[in-house]
């Protein structure tokens, strides 16, 4: 959720940093020349929790730094303190055979930063949240483009049991895409008379990446404390090659505060605006974190505080073929080339394949992926090219198997 605080940090300074289409305007914002940004959530699941500290600066030229050199722990109301480790790229964590939270109890962060300023959270009370019962997808069709065009694609959805006294309830996911390159590399070319093939092309891999979206839902008196059908993320088919072999998603559900519900929607509106400097402008979004000697400072973020419970869902293409779907195409080019496709000049030598293997691995970015050959003998035809990132899927994925993965076909 931290590029959330970044996006809206970015808002606010551009906000006051725009150029009309006479003069440009750069008003300086009074008190404002360094935020502490605090990304914290603290839960009972069985892992370490972490809390990422970070500083922004009001420039022009919008840089922000990791906080490396804090102090942060936890206490609770029955008197028990926990420390936080750094981890590198400012992110402090529980030891989870130590602290792991417990529905019932109040919270607080403590953050004593390297220049001797004290930040603490509000007490936070850590509230149960009920089971999802069912996380579940659906053929879907989006407007899109203001209106003017449709959008096909998978929407993701769930269902959670009665949550009780719970009226207010945030949720964040995380996807996990199996894919597959068009053009491995499945060759390593030597020379005409020798090209080797790869015992293990980097053909297939997977790709992850956790939900930046805000999702929140409040439940207003009298309705029912059930949830049915609310939509958590929509797929469009053409657009990624989530849905071209296997997906799975992991869905968090977590039970909040009125007042971070409050936070959450008032960060979502102000995304949402586009950053207009005609629109509502983000001074409601107020943190649950104080500086403990100065209380005009502002603190972005939220210390977040919930029990957790979570669902995995997988789709597998067979699955969604029947919905005749438009699916994603890769943007790749096959190149297929020969010496005769590059004439040499009179009187010079004929172009060699050592040469046409040049052109395209050597002088340009292109990788051999494999040869073809005249068929029925072992004389060359072809040597054929592609771009690196349609050969080898760990450019943009890793081909370490998830511990949670069973392929469904």
């Amino acid at each position: 959720m931290l590029k959330v605080w970044y996006k809206s940090v970015i808002i606010l300074v551009v906000a006051f940093t725009l150029c009309t289409c006479i003069d440009p305007y750069s008003p300086k914002l009074a008190g404002y020349t360094s935020l502490l940004v605090v990304d914290g959530l603290i839960t009972d699941a069985n892992t370490s929790c972490s809390v990422k500290l970070s500083r922004t600066f009001q420039e022009q030229n919008f840089t922000s730094y990791n906080v490396s050199d804090a102090t942060v722990f936890l206490s609770d109301d029955a008197g028990t303190v926990n420390n936080l480790n750094y981890n590198g790229n400012g992110i402090y964590k529980t030891d989870s055979l130590l602290f792991r939270g417990t529905v019932g109890r109040t919270y607080v962060l403590h953050i004593l930063t390297h220049e001797g300023e004290v930040y603490e959270s509000e007490p936070c009370f850590m509230q149960s949240v009920p089971e999802i019962d069912n996380v579940y997808y659906a053929k879907d069709q989006v407007i899109i483009n203001n209106g003017t065009q449709t959008q096909d694609g998978v929407s993701i959805y769930l269902d959670s049991k009665e949550g009780g006294a719970n009226q207010y309830y945030r949720w964040a996911f995380n996807e996990t895409w199996k894919f597959k390159v068009p053009d491995p590399k499945k060759f390593n070319y030597i020379n005409d008379s020798v090209i080797i093939p790869i015992l293990s092309a980097k053909e297939y891999c997977w790709k992850n990446k956790n939900s930046d979206n805000i999702l929140i839902h409040s439940i207003y008196s009298g309705e029912s404390t059930s949830i049915l059908k609310e939509p958590i993320f929509f797929i469009a088919a053409d657009k990624s090659d989530r849905l071209l072999l296997q997906y799975s998603i992991l869905v968090k559900q977590y039970s909040i505060s009125k007042k971070e519900y409050d936070f959450w929607n008032n960060l979502k509106q102000i995304n949402e605006s586009g950053g207009d400097i005609f629109a509502k402008q983000p001074f409601t979004v107020i943190s649950n974190i104080h500086n403990t000697n100065n209380s005009n400072e502002r603190v972005l973020g939220y210390f977040q505080v919930s029990a957790v419970k979570q669902k995995r869902k997988n789709i597998s293409f067979s699955e969604i073929l029947k919905w005749n779907l438009q699916f994603y195409r890769y943007p790749c080019e096959r190149i297929e080339k020969e010496p005769k496709d590059y004439p040499s000049s009179f009187g010079q030598p004929p172009t060699t394949w050592d040469q046409v293997y040049s052109i395209f691995c050597i002088t340009s970015d292109y990788y051999f992926v494999e040869p073809r050959y005249i068929s029925g003998t072992s004389k060359l035809e072809k040597l054929i090219f592609a771009r690196p990132e349609c050969a080898n899927c760990e450019l943009t994925g890793t081909q370490k198997k998830p511990d949670f993965w069973v392929d469904l076909n």
